[in-house]
């Protein structure tokens, strides 16, 4: 057995930079959670090679007094512990005192600073946490810190990094969580030479989300506040019209503090439920504020997550805040302001709220007594005309126009130009359906004359035969039966038998599952979404080809967070074998030129949204292939609820009962059997 010995503090050093320093966003983190702690009202952060090369953060606070520079880099050195006491009501972001010690022992610093009101500065270099000396500097008031060669000498760190793409969009979402939690301060954030965020830092929360979420964000925005005893809760939700396919625009603040609570995110999925479609989440920017000794923010070492006293206060406080929000303003008109209703509704909406049954048979004329309503189009009346003369089963208009020769003028003209009313000369025609006899369709347009002739008794047998033109025309088969006698006795015409199924389908109930009956006298209840939802998942899994892609005329700016479009972009050839022609398009958002055929060119951004989620959570990259092959076998499934065919739902049927299909990618079952035996025991037969 090895004997134990006390670790080389450099060795010990790079451990607890591992804890601190996972990757360039950890770096910003830290050095920008002490520039607010040191009262900056300005920050700006500058990389290069996505914080790889060059990190840089510079503050207006008070600086570090020339002395304690070295001291600085200590481990746990700091200046807001002072006493035991103080662990249990911590107020600030930093407090442990392993930033800077841990930043410095992978990477090498530079620090200039100067304090209010002092003629100089100071600066210092340390690379590989050793420290240089410190030199007398002219700078300006606050600190500046710049990070060079981020694990030069830690290769077993530096080989997990990834692409400077996706380090730039960790480090610009960690920027935008930190300008929403602070919007007293003005954030300016830099990339390789590029300004890609600035805040105002005038105090106003709408002004910062606005500045880091941009505009399409902040306008479908509902403002949220309230309180509950010592706990107070303010911030933004989003309108449950304006879901997204994912959680990544949850985004919760405890004390100015960014962290990430299982709890609060039910608190607030809980307060949109029933409210929110299936498989849409909210997002929000929510600040819960509360007494410093009821929250424990030292459980994990990024202090990304937090431990609540009263965890079931903090939760009513969250849920009862955003449900009363979404309340007071109402779904249907969160995400935009009211419009002036059309003409047409609001003729409707005039229509069903005063005309009584009386008044409806009469033709739609309303009572003197009752105002008038907006003028309708003339065609409602003769729709409802000639749906009575199709109901009733009299002679159509085509047929009697035939019986007024008389009619015609001069110019031989049709009855219908010389006698139509006026208001029937704008009446759209009506579409030319043909009824399972073969008559032809009941015009719409028929003349008020014909139509009041058409409402008398009935005519007397002797006047039908006086009239044989007027009686329905007989319905002539395309091909005579003879000649269909001759073409079965052809010789090497062999008709193919069709065998029956051995199931039957009984119907379709809440239009999402089919009833079928089987040969053994089972019933099946089929899930047609989950069988349709295997079927292409297996079909996209075996194809050898890529899918067909349809190219959207006008190509879609799918505005997503900054996070999943960099992860999107870092993953554009994954996306071309799945079918989507993607560009950036700046600012987070993806310009999409083309989508696979079997997706709705709606469903685009959603789509696009759940595959950064699968390519967040996916390990291998097998598993983020099926995890994109569950979301496109999801999305081009027919749904719940539609109206589907006959032809289809026998499709779906018998994948299901050849034994083709048995489970949905996600694994639920696809469909239920229920045996004779357990239907009469249901009803106490057996």
């Amino acid at each position: 057995m090895a004997h134990i010995q006390q670790l080389d503090s450099h060795v010990a050093d790079l451990i607890a930079a591992g804890e601190v320093v996972e990757r360039p966003a950890s770096v910003v983190k830290e050095l920008v959670e002490n520039a607010i702690d040191a009262g900056s009202t300005a920050v700006v952060v500058e990389i290069r090679r996505g914080g790889m090369g060059l990190i840089r953060v510079t503050d207006n606070g008070c600086g570090i007094a020339p002395a304690e520079l070295p001291t600085a880099f200590l481990r746990h050195a700091t200046s807001k512990l002072r006493t035991e006491a103080d662990l249990g009501k911590i107020g600030t972001l930093g407090f442990r005192g392993e930033a800077l010690a841990a930043i410095s022992a992978v990477s090498r610093v530079d620090i200039l600073t100067r304090q209010p009101g002092t003629a100089e500065g100071a600066s210092l270099h340390l690379e590989g946490g050793v420290p240089g000396a410190v030199e007398a500097a002219g700078a300006p008031e606050g600190t500046t810190i710049t990070v060079r060669d981020l694990f030069y000498n830690t290769p077993a760190r530096l080989k997990f990094m990834r692409k400077d793409s996706a380090e730039t969009a960790a480090v610009n979402g960690l920027m935008q969580h930190l300008a929403l939690s602070h919007p007293d301060i003005s954030f300016k954030f830099i990339k390789d030479g590029a300004e890609a965020l600035l805040t105002p830092g005038d105090g106003k929360l709408e002004s910062a989300v606005y500045a880091a979420l941009g505009r399409d964000s902040a306008r479908g925005l509902v403002p949220v506040s309230g309180s509950g005893g010592d706990i107070a809760v303010s911030g933004f939700v989003t309108a449950p019209l304006m879901g997204r396919g994912s959680r990544s625009m949850q985004v919760f603040f405890v004390n100015g503090r960014f962290i990430k609570s299982q709890l609060l995110t039910a608190a607030l999925e809980e307060g949109y439920r029933n409210q929110i479609m299936k498989g849409k989440f909210p997002g929000c920017v929510l600040s819960v504020t509360l007494p410093v000794t009821a929250v424990d923010v030292n459980v994990h070492p990024a202090k990304t997550q937090v431990k609540f006293a009263r965890e079931h206060d903090v939760f009513d406080a969250v849920y009862h805040t955003v449900l009363d929000a979404l309340d007071r303003t109402g779904a249907p008109s969160a995400s935009a302001p009211a419009k002036e209703p059309p003409l047409a509704a609001a003729s409707r909406q005039d229509f069903f709220q005063t005309m009584d049954a009386k008044t409806f048979r009469q033709g739609g004329a309303k009572p003197a007594s009752q105002p008038a309503a907006p003028v309708r189009p003339a065609w409602n009346t003769e729709l409802r005309a000639s749906a009575r003369v199709a109901d009733s089963g009299r002679t159509s208009f085509y047929q009697t126009k035939r019986a007024e020769p008389a009619a015609q003028s001069a110019l031989g003209r049709a009855p219908s130009s010389v006698t139509a009313p006026p208001e029937r000369q704008q009446t759209p025609p009506a579409p030319a359906y043909r009824s399972a006899l073969g008559r032809p369709p009941v015009s719409v347009a028929a003349p008020a004359a014909e139509r009041r002739r058409e409402e008398s008794p009935a005519p007397a047998p002797a006047e039908k035969a006086a009239a044989p033109e007027s009686a329905p025309r007989p319905f002539v088969p395309a091909i005579p039966p003879e000649q269909l006698k001759l073409t079965e006795d052809l010789p090497g015409q062999t008709a193919l038998e069709t065998k029956e199924p051995p199931w039957r389908i009984a119907g379709e109930v809440l239009r999402t599952y089919i009833v079928c009956e089987s040969a053994d006298g089972c019933v099946w209840l089929i899930d047609k979404h989950a069988a349709h939802e295997r079927i292409n998942f297996d079909k996209l899994k075996n194809a050898q080809e890529p899918p067909m892609r349809q190219t959207l005329l006008a190509p879609i700016a799918a505005e997503l967070s900054r996070e999943d479009g960099a992860l999107l972009l870092e993953n554009l050839p994954l996306l071309e074998q799945f079918g989507f022609a993607c560009e950036d398009f700046g600012g987070g958002a993806l310009l999409v030129r083309e989508v696979p055929a079997d997706i709705d060119a709606a469903d685009t951004v959603s789509t696009l949204e759940e595959f950064a989620e699968c390519l967040r959570t996916g390990r291998s990259p097998d598993e983020k292939r099926e995890a994109l092959l569950h979301t496109m076998a999801c999305k081009a499934a027919i749904k719940g609820g539609w109206v589907s065919d006959p032809a289809e739902l026998r499709v779906l049927v018998d994948r299901v009962q050849s034994g083709e299909v048995k489970y949905c990618p996600h694994g639920r079952p696809v469909a239920v059997k229920l045996t004779k035996y357990e239907l009469e025991k249901m009803f106490h037969r057996a």
